[in-house]
């Protein structure tokens, strides 16, 4: 790919970002490898007892592979797709830094933040070291999206004009919308008002005594939220910036704005919902779980599907999208319908 020197300068820019973040975080591994726990935490998500203290990284002896040596390794092979970006910029290394993006993603678990962050800033106490952790592994993955945005090959000119999806784009958008509303806030809000739905009421009592209300409230209002915006794939816009936006109005919505962030939730909303499922399917068939435990709480075990459903339904509508803004395949190839003088289509 030749490249200009605004090109080559906005590569460098983004990969020295991300060198930036490979040297933190390869040199954190190193410390823990030498034996510091500064940092490092065994935790899943939070700890109730001690938010200072984590929970028992003081005691973790023997460094887990993957938190130690293997990211060491992983680190460096993200150096070299660092350093082939910037020297022969092109498909391939950004087809290398998309997939590095997806990983840092997937692994960062961006969907436990969601539930994280309104819990921790309503008062509930949260591991400091999980937080920062998983904030940090996102934020590589948008420094290597970026990344793979600069050194990707130049995609031709295209004409900034609505572009409506195909029907079927907007059918999984709003079952992308629904599937967080009915099967999650739905069943949360009626155990926040204190309702057993799909759960024994030992386990409410349970829910009621480590969550306060209005923990609940935001845990159970902060997905159907985020699932709103989904609806800026199948709207204009999703594409065009509205009026209600001074300085911005009437100009296009950058793809990789809406396509990006929607892509990596899609796909971090699949892996939750796979990997769910599958340690469900473990417990209960090492007898850790018991099949009546299962159904008397099904209600619990549906939003285990409802991550998976909501994750392929958005997925669906990303690649809708990306189809119609000539995102995937050739822009040629899309038949744009003419438009009055107010960008509205005829018909």
């Amino acid at each position: 790919m030749r490249a200009t020197s605004a090109t080559v300068t906005r590569i460098r820019s983004w990969a020295l970002a991300c060198a930036l973040f490979v040297v933190g975080e390869v040199a954190l591994r190193v410390y823990w490898i030498a034996g510091g726990r500064w940092g490092y935490t065994a935790c899943d998500r939070t700890d109730l007892v001690d938010p200072a203290g984590g929970c028992g990284a003081a005691r973790v002896e023997s460094l887990p592979f993957w938190a130690g040596s293997g990211a060491v390794g992983v680190g460096a092979a993200l150096a070299m797709l660092i350093v082939c970006a910037v020297r022969i910029p092109g498909r391939y290394p950004a087809a290398g830094s998309w997939a590095a993006a997806a990983l840092l993603l997937v692994v960062a678990f961006p969907l436990h933040l969601v539930f994280e962050i309104p819990a921790a800033l309503v008062g509930r106490p949260s591991d400091w070291r999980d937080l920062a952790a998983r904030l940090a592994l996102v934020t590589g993955g948008l420094l290597f999206a970026g990344l793979a945005t600069a050194c990707a090959p130049p995609r031709t000119a295209r004409v900034v004009r609505y572009r409506p999806v195909p029907r079927w784009t907007r059918r999984w958008a709003y079952a992308a919308v629904a599937l967080p509303v009915v099967g999650w806030a739905v069943p949360h809000g009626l155990w926040v008002l204190g309702v057993p739905f799909g759960i024994p009421q030992r386990q409410l009592d349970d829910i009621h005594q480590h969550l306060s209300n209005w923990t609940g409230v935001a845990i159970t209002l902060v997905p159907p939220l985020a699932g709103l915006l989904v609806l800026g794939l199948v709207q204009r816009w999703g594409q065009e910036f509205p009026a209600c936006l001074p300085g911005l109005r009437g100009r296009p919505v950058p793809r990789l704005l809406a396509v990006i962030p929607a892509g990596m939730v899609a796909l971090a909303l699949v892996t939750y919902g796979v990997l769910s499922v599958a340690a469900l399917a473990r417990h209960v068939l090492n007898g850790d779980t018991p099949w009546s435990d299962v159904w008397a709480g099904w209600a619990v075990t549906g939003t285990l599907l409802v991550f998976l459903g909501w994750g392929v339904a958005l997925g669906a509508t990303t690649a809708g999208y990306a189809l119609a803004t000539g995102l995937i395949g050739s822009p040629s190839q899309i038949l744009v319908p003419p438009t009055d003088r107010h960008g509205h289509a005829y018909h």
